[in-house]
């Protein structure tokens, strides 16, 4: 298990941005299990939406693009990178995800080649599918 501490050695994402609370489990280079912990404090709830709280998917995405990034980053070849997105293929959203939830952020590495990480992503809440699809990411030198 890794600490808020320990993600905020891997990834450089501070708050407001940084949604990845804690590690679960992790296989450097294969899967990662993460928890964002969603509250009603959250900044972009003030816009999204007032009175109907919702955290929008393109955060969902972010979450468990962080997530990912950190199998990667505990690779060799990933140490003192930055992943910064390179595609988005076949998300769905399934559940909405508001506050109180708190978020199972999932991620296999399908693939690593020349830099390039491809893996497939799930979100969860209490076991019931919230996201899934796949997405790429570059690791790129800062």
């Amino acid at each position: 298990m890794l600490s808020n501490i320990d993600v905020q050695k891997l990834l450089p994402h501070r708050y407001p941005f940084l949604l990845v609370d804690k590690v679960l489990e992790v296989e450097p280079g294969k899967r990662v299990v993460a928890v964002k912990n969603v509250t009603v404090n959250e900044p972009f709830f003030q816009g999204h939406f007032p009175g109907n709280p919702i955290m929008p998917g393109v955060l969902i995405v972010e979450a468990l693009a962080q997530a990912s990034g950190i199998a990667v980053a505990m690779m060799e070849e990933g140490k003192n990178k930055l992943g910064v997105f390179a595609a988005i293929d076949s998300m769905k959203f399934k559940k909405q995800i508001v506050p109180g939830d708190v978020l199972m952020l999932e991620g296999e590495i399908i693939s690593y080649r020349m830099g390039v990480a491809k893996a497939k992503v799930k979100a969860t809440v209490d076991g019931t599918l919230a996201a899934e699809g796949e997405i790429k990411f570059a690791m790129v030198d800062v």
